[in-house]
Order: C-alpha cells, then structure tokens, then sequence
C-alpha cells in the first residue's frame, strides 16, 4: 500500500495519516485529538487571518509601524510529534495553545509594551499561561526575550498565542537556530562564549535605538516649543527645526505680495529642497532665515516684478518667495553669477540650464532699486 494513502480507523473515524505521522507511536486519545485538529483545520485558518488582519489594521490605526507580522497555524506533522513526546499532557484539543501562533515584530524595545497594550484590548488574554520571557536575566537570554501571550476570541473554543518581540531579537533567534547554540549539542567554550558576546552587543544595540529615538523625540519637542516661541536665534537649521519653521508659513506674506501683480494662485509645493541652499549660503539659524525675510523682502518682490509683472501668469508656486529671496541674498552679498547657479544646482541638479538662468537673472537684477541700495 501507498504510504500517502495509508489509513488507521479508531472509534469509528478515518484518519489520513501523512508519511511522517504514520511512524509516529501514538496511542487513540493522541490520534483523537489529531482528528480534532483536522476536524478544525480550516477554522483555524478562517481565525489566523481574522486575527493578523485585526492586529495589522489597529497597529496601522494607532500609527505604531512594525517590521512584521507573522502568522501560522501548526502542521500535521509537528502536532503529531509534539504529541508523541509529551500527548499525556493534553486531555484535548483545547489544552494546546500553540497550533495558532502569530508574531509581532517592532524596530523598538518600546514599542513591544505599545503592540501589547493593542493585543490586550483586542483579546482576552490569559495571564496565568502567558509570558514575559523579557524577564529572564541569564546571559545567554537575547534572542528568547519576547513577550508570550496567550490569547482568545469569543465563538471559537481554541487559545492561541501571540509573541511579541524586536527585530534584533528576531534576528538573533533564527541565527541562534541555525547554528544550534540552543540544540542541546555540545559545542565549544570557544563559540559559546563569542555567540554570548554577540547577544550582548545586539541587546546593547536594541537599547541603543530605543534610547536615540526618545532623546530625539524630545529634541523635536523642544525644537517645536522653541519656534512656537519665537527664540528662532536659539534653533540651529536642520531637518526637524526647519520642518517645523515651514508650520508657520513665513514666506506667505511675501508670495501673497509677489501674487497680487497678477490676482495669481498660489500652488503650494515642498519648500524643503531650500534647507540645503539656506545652509549652503551661510545661514546658521532659523532666526538668520527669520532675518533674511525680514531685510531682503524688498529685494526679492523686485526681482518678481521683473519677472512675472508683464506677464498674464496666473498660478505662481509658493517657492518663488524663498527662491528670490535666496536670489536677492546671494547678488547683495557678492555672490554673482557662479551663486546663483549654485543656488539652481541644488535645486534641481547641475545642469547647463542654471548657467544661463543665473546669467540672465545677474543681467535682469544690476538695475534694480535693492542693488543700488546703500547698506
């Protein structure tokens, strides 16, 4: 006979036993309990995705991102196993909590405490059989640091268990998996002692990020707190403090000046591409951008005029005030033609284009009013 065909009738009921489990020695309250979970193979599939999507769709809601969530239900073969080396325990199928298991995976230490508040109020949990394995102290304990919870919805009759865990953690469990440290196979002192100076550099590393993100959290804060106050002189520029200027929308009067020539619309667009030509040209602070509006307004409403006051243009892009303002900048401050051109390089890539711009912008500006203005 076929052993992908083999067959074992106990109690009135057919088992399809695969080629591993038909080896395996298990006695008719096991195999009950087999046919138990065949019985209800395709309710724990139906649960698996209900609960993945569940717990995707609150951690996306809740803005908390995560490397992954992971999901599976047990195979016939590893139940079986698992029942032939230790089936006394179980007096059902019920009393199994792994043959449903999901795992999350977060970039943070932290954020495992936030994904187990979510599960917490998405599910009952059982507490006296769920684990937090963040607690164990030895070692050699890295990569089995996660948090085990056991888990249950209401109309279906099984537990399931979820993990939670970082994804260094995660990192360090499948290598550790690989290699055997955990087999219970003898290996050298050798490798054992460098695979637990690994653990303990990944465990520093996991501290590390979680340690970076809450001080940089806080630097925004106080960054924001600062520009709502008005102590720009006190911010240095860079990526945050500037993302936070632009909330205050400091170019606004002026493109609403530069717009009126023409009644024009004003299209909103990315000012961020600036923060590199506002560092490029000096400018330490938000306050010297604060200062640059302030004194060269004048300056950059002129060289508009003269470029859009005789047309009929009537949409203007809200760049065009830090870009003449940057324009007026550079001319005033001696940095001419090969200014300028640095100036559009930034921008938009070297190109032949922004000789020529900055060429005819040098020529259109020698005459106007802010250039021929002392101090």
């Amino acid at each position: 006979m076929c052993e992908t065909n083999k067959k074992n009738i106990f109690a009135d009921r057919t088992i399809i036993l695969t080629p591993m489990s038909a080896n395996r020695h298990l006695d008719p309250h096991c195999r009950a309990i087999l046919q138990e979970y065949e019985d209800n193979l395709p309710r724990f599939r139906e649960v698996e995705a209900q609960v993945r999507d569940t717990l995707r769709r609150t951690l996306q809601d809740a803005g908390l991102a995560v490397a992954a969530i992971e999901s599976r239900v047990k195979g016939y073969d590893s139940l079986a196993g698992k029942l032939e080396l230790k089936g006394h325990k179980y007096k059902s199928l019920a009393n199994l909590t792994d043959i449903l298991g999901l795992r999350v995976i977060t970039f943070y230490i932290d954020d495992v405490d936030k994904v187990a508040s979510a599960v917490e109020r998405l599910f009952t949990i059982d507490w006296e059989n769920s684990v937090d394995k963040r607690k164990i102290h030895e070692i050699d304990s890295f990569g089995y640091l996660s948090l085990h919870y056991i888990c249950s919805i209401p109309d279906f009759p099984y537990r399931f268990e979820i993990q939670m865990r970082t994804l260094l953690q995660h990192a360090w469990a499948n290598m550790d998996h690989d290699t055997g440290y955990k087999s219970g196979v003898e290996i050298p002192k050798r490798y054992l002692r460098n695979m637990s100076r690994l653990a303990g550099m990944l465990e520093l590393v996991d501290d590390e990020f979680s340690k970076i993100r809450i001080e940089l959290t806080d630097y925004r804060r106080r960054v924001q707190a600062l520009v709502r106050s008005g102590n720009l002189d006190e911010v240095p520029i860079d990526g945050d403090t500037f993302r936070s200027y632009m909330d205050l929308d400091p170019f606004a009067q002026l493109n609403k000046r530069i717009a009126s020539m023409n009644q024009a619309e004003i299209q909103d667009v990315s000012l961020m591409p600036y923060l590199s030509v506002f560092k490029s040209i000096g400018l330490k602070t938000l306050g010297d951008i604060d200062r640059m509006i302030k004194d060269f307004s004048e300056g950059a409403y002129q060289i508009a005029c003269y470029q859009i006051g005789l047309t009929d243009l009537d949409i203007i892009s809200s760049s065009i005030g830090p870009q003449d303002l940057c324009i007026a900048y550079i001319l005033k401050n001696g940095g001419g033609k090969a200014g300028i051109k640095h100036m559009f390089d930034l921008l938009n890539g070297e190109s032949g284009n922004n000789d020529m711009m900055a060429e005819m912008l040098l020529e259109q500006s020698k005459d106007l009013p802010f250039m021929n203005k002392q101090g």
